[in-house]
């Protein structure tokens, strides 16, 4: 009877730290004095730089810091406590698997938010350096951020891109300070006596900051300093532009964050392993529906097939037939599979999150692994059989 009320409670606590709001109310809550703190904590680190507020205040800033840290440390005690609840990693022995989870990049870094102020407490060493990890508790906010998320993608999937950019910026910052290394050396040689001396100008020049410090003074020089201001424009603008196109790109595909430990609570994923898991989280879009909202027409092409996150919709089967689909179930996939139109209406009945997974994404998981074809018809037929005893 205990353990079965230590796993229920610990259910809850994965529900509403993990998986927020939509699966547990109390997510809202818990998540918003989480992000309020995060925010505070900046304010108050920053003020604490202010030399008046800091003697006249230091009694509060510390009693504010150390309850943020006992804040931060109870919740990240309960994240990996609960992480067990997360199928893929609930086949696993508890100790591994939340090692696990505890070396997920988000994790570390939610552990260096609190971590130094025990190791200053621990150690008499002057360790106030480590103060400055302070500054990474607002990196906390991406966990409670789809939009810093978005962003986070856009610059791992476009790094090859930025990379190229970031390569062109080297070669024109070369190309300048070698320039007007040529061109003024004579003229100032305390300024622009080497390369090196000279790729200052060139880069105060490149970002069209321009302080003012070193000017070229001769005729070539000045017309080398306003070719390399024109060019700086489109050169700072080909990074922004990937970032910004990828962004937009992202901000359609994905109306809703898609986590790992999410997806893994889906059915038809929940036995599958973390590499899988990973693969699929990729290619998987998100969209919400509003109540009454048709999700799919028959007669649509059938290129996507649907995955029900939260919510619930009305199959229409005819002939005033309906089913009702609730979390976890699909819909769509034999149009998919069998590259024929959809039969049936599918509508929102409640808001709905839904995980949709297109023909491109669908080849390519099944390029990576083979038998998820097979797996998808297993949990349509077993759907099926489970939709005709609802009717």
């Amino acid at each position: 009877m205990t353990s079965a009320r230590w796993r229920h409670w610990r259910r809850k606590v994965h529900e509403i730290l993990e998986l927020g709001g939509d699966v547990h109310p109390a997510g809202y809550i818990v998540n918003g004095f989480i992000i309020v703190l995060i925010v505070a904590n900046a304010l108050a680190f920053a003020a604490q730089t202010v030399e008046e507020l800091a003697t006249r205040y230091d009694a509060w800033f510390r009693a504010f810091n150390v309850f943020s840290v006992m804040v931060f440390t109870i919740e990240y005690a309960l994240r990996v406590w609960s992480s067990v609840e997360i199928p893929v990693l609930s086949r696993m022995p508890p100790w591994r698997a939340r090692a696990i989870f505890a070396s997920r990049p988000i994790m570390i870094i939610d552990l260096l938010a609190f971590a130094p102020w025990y190791l200053t407490w621990l150690f008499p060493a002057d360790l106030r350096f480590l103060r400055l990890l302070r500054v990474l508790r607002l990196f906390r906010l991406a966990r409670f951020s789809p939009a810093l998320q978005t962003l986070f993608r856009v610059c791992k999937e476009e790094s090859g891109a930025l990379l190229g950019s970031l390569l062109l910026m080297l070669i024109l910052l070369l190309f300048a300070s070698t320039g007007i290394y040529f061109l003024e050396r004579h003229a100032q040689p305390e300024a622009f006596g080497s390369i090196p001396a000279a790729s200052w100008w060139a880069l105060a020049t490149l970002t069209t900051v321009g302080y003012g410090d070193v000017v070229p003074v001769t005729p070539l020089g000045k017309m080398l300093g306003g070719v390399m201001m024109l060019l700086s424009v489109g050169m700072f603008a080909l990074p922004v532009a990937i970032i910004a196109t990828g962004f937009s790109r992202e901000s359609v595909r994905h109306q809703f964050v898609a986590t790992w430990s999410m997806v893994a609570r889906v059915p038809l994923f929940e036995d599958m392993s973390r590499a899988e898991l990973a693969d699929i989280t990729k290619v998987l879009d998100t969209r919400s529906y509003e109540p009454g909202v048709p999700i799919v027409r028959a007669g649509d092409v059938g290129e996507n097939m649907y995955i029900l996150a939260s919510g619930e919709a009305r199959l229409l089967l005819g002939k005033g037939r309906t089913v009702i689909l609730k979390e976890g179930d699909i819909f769509g996939e034999m149009a998919l599979l069998e590259h024929r139109r959809h039969e049936h209406d599918v509508i929102a009945t409640t808001h709905c999150r839904l995980y949709v997974l297109d023909n491109r994404a669908l080849a390519r998981l099944s390029r990576r692994h083979p038998g998820m074809l097979d797996r998808i018809r297993r949990a349509a037929t077993e759907q099926d059989e489970s939709e005709v005893t609802q009717t």
